[in-house]
């Protein structure tokens, strides 16, 4: 298998729901090291996650990557509805279903999620101890104080309001309601406004991608209630490295720095020029970097 090609795989989440993905894997015999990964909030495997696959094959890893239940290639209803519970849910059967691949060492997986699935590596990486090294890249550390920083005290009401009101819907028998994702225009209600954020949302897209420019209102009460920040000093004894972008507004760069203080050895922190976004763009090749060489260290890709 040349190293630039993977496998389609499909998987059951722990309802059934089925969630699809790809496999690397690095050329040669035997059973490697294996990667399993998945995006941050609202985002598909084809925004950056495949060129960090191909990356971490060429690298001696397999890599397996995971669109989020209603995102993308895989299963799930109402579409575009974000539940950190049930994501986290689904990454560990991920995780289990990468164990019983033959292309693959069962003893030695790690786990990279970036954003949002950044905060879902930190509970994971607390919770499972099948992992043997996690990356946690520009994560989600506290919904509540990401919330407090970007929405407007003027703006809240409203936001509770919307909050409120579909609540109230679907408990009268209709479908959540729907914002955009991103959007610049402040006449479109969105989950991010800043140009970078929209410049990577809205991406072109390989031909065939399945991804909208929405998500539903709900997701939004239940992002405000995430706090992964809470399980990172029960990560250890687990390896744990965390990337943090030094302007990070989006999940917030002081409050990952001090998620790491807390966290327990063994820990590294590697930190990035940029925003949120420039690990998928001008920090790929740095990002990238420090989590190959993390996984190079515990995981042990040449071990005979």
């Amino acid at each position: 298998m040349s190293q630039s090609t993977h496998l389609d795989i499909e998987f059951s989440a722990p309802d059934g729901v089925t969630l699809r993905g790809a496999l690397y894997v690095p050329d040669g015999p035997g059973r490697h090291p294996a990667v399993t990964m998945t995006h941050g909030y609202g985002a598909v495997k084809e925004m950056a996650l495949l060129r960090l696959a191909a990356a971490f094959a060429e690298a001696g890893f397999a890599a397996l990557v995971h669109d989020h239940r209603t995102f993308g290639a895989s299963d799930g209803t109402p579409r575009q509805d974000i539940d950190p519970w049930k994501q986290i849910e689904d990454w560990r059967r991920a995780i289990t279903y990468l164990e019983s691949r033959p292309e693959v060492d069962a003893d030695r997986i790690g786990l990279w999620g970036s954003s949002y699935a950044g905060g879902h590596a930190i509970v994971l990486g607390a919770s499972d101890r099948r992992l043997k090294a996690v990356v946690a890249q520009v994560p989600t550390i506290s919904g509540f104080e990401q919330s407090r920083r970007r929405v407007a005290p003027d703006d809240i009401a409203a936001l509770e309001a919307a909050l409120d009101s579909d609540e109230r819907a679907q408990a009268a028998g209709e479908a959540p309601r729907t914002q955009a994702l991103a959007s610049a225009d402040p006449g479109v209600a969105a989950a991010y406004r800043a140009q970078d954020a929209v410049d990577f949302y809205l991406q072109e897209l390989p031909e065939g991608t399945r991804w909208d420019n929405s998500v539903t209102v709900r997701s939004t009460r239940k992002a405000r209630m995430y706090e992964p920040g809470v399980f990172i000093d029960r990560v250890s004894p687990t390896p744990l490295l965390m990337i943090v972008g030094r302007q990070d507004t989006v999940t917030l760069t002081d409050t990952g720095l001090a998620a790491f203080n807390r966290a327990l050895e063994p820990k590294r922190l590697v930190t990035i020029p940029g925003g949120h976004f420039a690990p998928y763009t001008t920090e790929f090749a740095r990002a990238s970097a420090a989590a190959i060489a993390f996984f190079r260290e515990h995981l042990a890709p040449n071990r005979d």
